[in-house]
């Protein structure tokens, strides 16, 4: 199995991250505005190289998960961070409410299906880690979730840490590098980014009256997350703590640990035998003649 590069942001897998230890602002030598944009446009390239032999050489898949507090900037993360990248080879999912048949299976069942296969790089904006967050914060959903025992809500939480980490060792095991990135925005710089999207029509869409009123739970999400992070943090599958307050640096951040992810698992085009390269040569030489 892989394991997590090191990083500033990265969570430690002994449990003692906490929320307030990690910024949320990028650090005053760090990169913003122009210069993490151009750099992030350095990452993308070489994201797109190494997603090609990622394809090629067919033996491990990448899952990127991405968390956050609403506004916190996932969807424009993963579309500037993958927006050099071959649309063949990414494959992104949302996770929204559960459905009835989803309800129907455990929770980890309608991610599970969505998983990429090797050579690909599969994206969950959102993921099962919502039974552990908005789940926990708001436990009367369980109510609807059909369990086939008593509710214990001493226990059920370690219980859906346990499932995770087992899933995710299962997952590593198999060839699946999975990266899993917490934009962590400040609660001041949420609550500008939903003004703005009040304050312009054309951005009224991304926000409703229910994201607003989440905040009011906003240390109880933060528990949540800290908890979380904690319980499932680990080498073969890492949690980032990326800044989101300013969103190039963000951005430019999460693409430098893929790409130096993807650079530590050493991967190559396939080479061909000698005899398989005679064939090619003499398929060449038909061509040439025709």
């Amino acid at each position: 199995m892989f394991e997590a590069v090191p990083s500033p942001y990265l969570v430690p897998f002994d449990g003692t991250f906490e929320v307030p230890a990690f910024p949320t602002a990028p650090p005053d030598s760090g990169p913003s505005g122009k210069s993490a944009k151009k750099a992030l446009k350095d990452r993308i390239e070489e994201l797109d190289d190494l997603q090609r032999m990622l394809a090629a050489q067919d033996r491990y898949s990448v899952l990127l998960v991405f968390q956050a507090m609403d506004a916190a900037g996932k969807d424009g993360t993963i579309r500037a961070v993958m927006s050099g990248i071959n649309p063949a080879g990414v494959q992104v999912f949302s996770f929204k409410r559960p459905s009835a048949l989803e309800l129907d299976h455990d929770f980890l069942w309608r991610s599970a299906i969505r998983l990429p296969e090797r050579g690909r790089i599969g994206i969950f904006n959102r993921s099962y880690y919502e039974e552990v967050l908005v789940v926990r914060v708001h436990p009367g959903i369980l109510d609807g979730q059909r369990l086939p025992y008593p509710i214990d809500p001493g226990v059920i939480w370690s219980e859906r840490f346990e499932s995770i980490r087992d899933h995710e060792k299962h997952l590593a095991r198999s060839g699946t590098v999975i990266l899993k990135f917490w934009l962590n925005v400040s609660r001041n710089e949420q609550k500008r980014r939903f003004l703005d999207r009040i304050d312009e029509p054309e951005k009224n869409w991304k926000v409703n009256a229910g994201d607003v009123d989440e905040r009011e739970h906003w240390d109880a999400y933060m528990k949540a997350y800290q908890d979380a992070l904690n319980a499932t943090s680990r080498p073969w599958a890492p949690w980032y703590a990326i800044p989101a307050d300013d969103k190039p640096f963000m951005r430019l951040t999460v693409s430098e640990v893929v790409c130096r992810t993807l650079s530590s698992l050493a991967l190559a085009y396939p080479e061909v035998n000698a005899d398989d390269r005679r064939e090619l040569l003499e398929a060449r030489e038909r061509l040439v003649s025709s």
